[in-house]
């Protein structure tokens, strides 16, 4: 059903030597990693991070944490969007009526779950340490759709049910997560006047470029203007409109990095979908996959840019965020998804999907305890930068310890794989 080997395996491998590399960069000569981290592109500029230059104004600095964090990665967040926006719209979409029902309901587990020991584990800590890490509520509630998807392959096998399972709670996680970081996490002061920058260009593009050409092909099976649109203008408008997007989110306070959001559901797309990057969809001509497909690499190489800049921490800031952030993900996550999964296929009677047992949702619970990129974002924006924000990324970087878990655990309640 998902055929998303190729493109998983792509992406880990960059994110993951990324990641890598900063850790030993950060590690071996810290001073270094940073001045390379918040190297200054252009100074008193229309995009980047505010600041006072000193003399009482208000300026923008690009620097290239702020390019690739801010800028680059909105489009990784537009293709997590695609995926979610296709699983809603669409007539056979996975998250639309009863088969979503049970995976939705474990995703609000995987939720309160994760933020209930995050939480709960910090006010026994203190006032103090429940002050300095409350932000950071968030990060554990995280899950990282590729490595997941790629543990619970290996766990389950790539034919069992479980696994479809989860990738519909990872897909739904994301969702989840950019509603968290629009709401609760602002890059700025909020002026929401900006957004309507956005919606004028998200309106705009659609009804130009969209919605008019099929309404007056209406009746023609040629489909002349709509062709014409697709073929001679292609992505244009709506790169111009995802830019003009971008800045109102930059402008009105929200971070950024979600700024293509709104675009996403005004491209043309398919009546149906395969999956992400599915090679089957290379051979589907609407607008929204070719831009999909073209983006695969351009991704795949921010996502290890991601992993160099944001992975660097010197593993002396390990602190109570680190083992925080770690009990959220590895206890939360599980607790939070079995609980819930329980609820809405036993008393609720939603049920599960035929083939997968009650307690393959604990293993599917460690599974997704997989935070790291997403759980890496919500770090850099819950914390300034210093040594909470650092502990706080290390608990994310040390979530890769669900996937022995979610094998161990895998191993103990006796899965049975299924590969085809």
């Amino acid at each position: 059903m998902y055929r998303v080997w190729n493109f998983i395996t792509g992406y880990s491998l960059l994110l993951i030597g990324g990641a890598i590399i900063a850790l030993i960069w950060a590690n071996t000569n810290a001073e270094s990693y940073h001045h390379f981290v918040e190297f200054v592109l252009i100074d008193d500029f229309f995009i980047g991070h505010l600041h006072d230059d000193g003399h009482g104004h208000v300026t923008r600095t690009l620097t290239l944490h702020y390019l690739v964090n801010d800028v680059l990665m909105a489009l990784f967040f537009a293709i997590a969007a695609k995926e979610v926006w296709e699983a809603v719209i669409l007539k056979n979409g996975s998250l639309r009526g009863k088969k979503a029902a049970t995976p939705l309901i474990a995703t609000l587990g995987g939720m309160i779950g994760p933020i209930s020991v995050y939480l709960g584990l910090a006010m026994l800590f203190g006032s103090e340490t429940y002050n300095a890490v409350a932000n950071g509520w968030a990060i554990p509630t995280a899950t990282d759709i590729a490595f997941s998807y790629l543990v619970g392959r290996l766990v389950f096998g790539a034919g069992h049910p479980a696994v479809r399972f989860l990738l519909l709670l990872a897909i739904a996680d994301d969702a989840a997560g950019l509603l968290i970081l629009a709401i609760f996490y602002p890059s700025g002061d909020l002026a929401p006047v900006w957004l309507l920058l956005s919606l004028g260009a998200a309106v705009g593009v659609f009804v130009l470029f969209n919605w008019l050409p099929r309404r007056l092909d209406r009746g023609d099976q040629l489909r002349p203007r709509s062709t014409w649109v697709r073929k001679t203008l292609s992505f244009w408008p709506y790169l111009i409109a995802g830019c003009l997007s971008w800045y109102g989110f930059q402008e009105s306070g929200l971070h950024p990095a979600l700024g293509l959001l709104p675009i996403v559901p005004t491209i043309p797309h398919a009546d149906r979908a395969f999956g992400i990057f599915s090679a089957a969809e290379e051979h589907l001509h609407d607008l929204l996959n070719q831009i999909e497909h073209a983006l695969k690499y351009p991704v795949e190489i921010i996502l290890g840019l991601f992993g160099l800049m944001n992975a660097g921490v010197e593993f002396s800031s390990m602190g109570p965020a680190t083992w925080l952030v770690l009990a959220g993900l590895l206890i939360g996550k599980p607790v939070g998804i079995f609980l819930f999964g329980w609820i809405a296929a036993k008393p609720m009677g939603l049920g599960i999907p035929q083939g997968m047992r009650i307690i393959d949702l604990v293993v599917v619970g460690c599974v997704a305890a997989i935070g790291f990129t997403v759980s890496l974002f919500v770090a850099s924006v819950a914390f300034e930068g210093g040594p909470v924000q650092d502990a706080a990324k290390m608990g994310a970087l040390f979530s890769f310890a669900a996937a022995a878990v979610a094998i161990a655990v895998g191993k103990l309640t006796r899965v049975e794989k299924q590969d085809v």
